[in-house]
């Protein structure tokens, strides 16, 4: 009985559980073994913790600002006589950076197997990295935080973290929005945000009471991965949480960014584009892995995956909010499927150009879409979506290498966005890799093979602002 006794405490200190004060740590991975799918469940105290990671965020933000001046051209350029919906200036040109001695001309006569062994593929169009992609989590741009911190004196600021983009290169801020059912409104945010402090003013008497109660579980914070009441938290107070309207603002999107919940290891996760919302209703494949087939899906699985990484045993222990389908799911998911595309006043009612409002480089661009630039094999009109995957396998052009901790690798298959107000989304692509337009159409002619010219690559820019 004494040899069982013993041995029984001698497992017990080796199996890595030690209590000391509020110190615990309880069967944390170790570096020497294999990945584990599960969230290590390693808690220290939140003062130890805030005190590493304020030490360590000049490093890790200055390792992705670098990142991103060795990729891109981050000058505020805007683009003559183009805004998004609200005026706020679209940036205009390639931001990509090229390797010495190679142009887009060279780029596109070569092969990808030459590409990719003579290591030319641009830097900018290798898949991105989270600020700190060991950590990841939700992230938010500073206009998002600032606004509801005075909405709502709710804190979206991370201690260990902040957003890497430049303001210019995101969607204007706050977006407006558009209902189908009410078209003659315009924009009827009237310029705010829309939050839980101001929601009931701006759209009783437009919506149903299903609608507006929808509404308001939108831009109700749930408990999340990195903003909840424990000490596992990333902001120094406990938090509320994260709203859906956090990332998707005003119904559609103010480019915040996370990891995709549904892919390990941590390194092979994919950062996240925070797509719009608008059109959501023509749509019909959702999730980073597009494995919900509805809205409602969508709307009652993300608060229980995306916000806790993809892990059941923290969202339990964090707070999860279990949704009610027959009721509140879809009452936030009818509001959402009134959220409309942006005008397109030179659209008809088929999503064509209108020859009479359009220009010549509008029309040459749409030919070029239709046409030789392949776009609309997966983005046909009108809607500018074939509500499918397609895997472009950009792998082709380069060798598999570690960026800031993610491993640019296979992408897979990815769905095919709708492009109706694609102006008002930058930056592009499903990881923000692209921040312009005319980075969009680089990346594509050579992933496509098309061989467009550089007038040809003008045009086709100049339609996609048409959109």
């Amino acid at each position: 009985m004494m040899k069982c006794t013993k041995r029984f405490w001698l497992l017990l200190a080796t199996s890595a559980v030690v209590v000391s004060g509020l110190r615990l740590v309880t069967f944390a991975q170790q570096p020497d073994k294999k990945p584990s799918s599960y969230t290590a469940v390693v808690e220290d105290k939140l003062d130890d913790v805030i005190a590493r990671m304020k030490a360590e965020k000049p490093t890790v933000m200055k390792r992705q600002t670098d990142l991103l001046a060795e990729r891109y051209d981050l000058g505020n350029h805007s683009a003559k006589g183009v805004t998004m919906s609200k005026g706020k200036a679209v940036q205009d040109g390639v931001r990509a950076k090229l390797p010495s001695d190679v142009t887009w001309v060279k780029l596109a006569g070569m092969s990808p197997d030459e590409i990719r062994d003579k290591g030319v593929w641009p830097k900018g169009f290798l898949p991105l990295s989270h600020p700190n992609h060991r950590e990841g989590g939700m992230l938010f741009p500073k206009q998002q935080i600032e606004e509801v911190k005075k909405q709502e004196e709710r804190d979206l600021t991370r201690f260990d973290l902040d957003y890497d983009f430049p303001d210019h290169f995101l969607p204007e801020f706050p977006p407006p929005i558009y209902l189908s059912t009410r078209p003659d409104l315009g924009d009827v945010s009237q310029g705010k945000l829309v939050t839980l402090a101001n929601y009931y003013d701006l759209f009783d008497g437009i919506l149903n009471p299903k609608q507006l109660e929808g509404l308001r579980l939108l831009v109700t914070p749930f408990p999340q991965q990195q903003f909840n009441q424990t000490q596992d938290r990333r902001s120094i107070k406990p938090s509320r949480g994260a709203a859906c309207f956090d990332c998707h603002a005003n119904g559609h999107t103010n480019a915040a960014t996370h990891l995709v919940g549904d892919i390990r290891p941590q390194e092979f996760r994919h950062r996240i584009d925070t797509p719009s919302l608008r059109g959501v209703s023509v749509e019909r494949l959702f999730g980073s892995q597009r494995a919900l087939k509805s809205v409602e899906d969508f709307t009652e699985f993300e608060q229980r995956a995306a916000y806790f990484d993809g892990d059941p045993l923290t969202a339990t222990k964090k707070g999860v909010n279990i949704l009610d389908r027959g009721s509140q799911v879809h009452f936030m998911a009818e509001f959402q499927a009134l959220l409309d595309f942006p005008p397109a006043p030179k659209l008809d009612v088929f999503g064509k150009l209108d020859a009479r409002k359009a220009t010549e480089a509008d029309l040459h661009g749409e030919k070029l879409f239709f046409g030789k630039a392949r776009c609309a094999e997966c983005h046909p009109a009108p809607y500018y979506t074939d509500n499918t995957m397609h895997n472009l396998r950009v792998e082709r052009f380069f060798k598999p290498q570690m960026v800031n901790g993610r491993m640019a690798s296979s992408d897979g298959p990815i769905k095919t966005f709708p492009l109706r107000g694609i102006k008002d989304s930058p930056p592009y692509l499903h990881d923000d890799r692209l921040l312009t337009l005319e980075d969009t159409v680089e990346f594509f002619n050579l992933v496509l093979g098309v061989q467009l010219t550089k007038d040809e690559k003008a045009d086709l820019v100049a339609f996609l602002r048409c959109l």
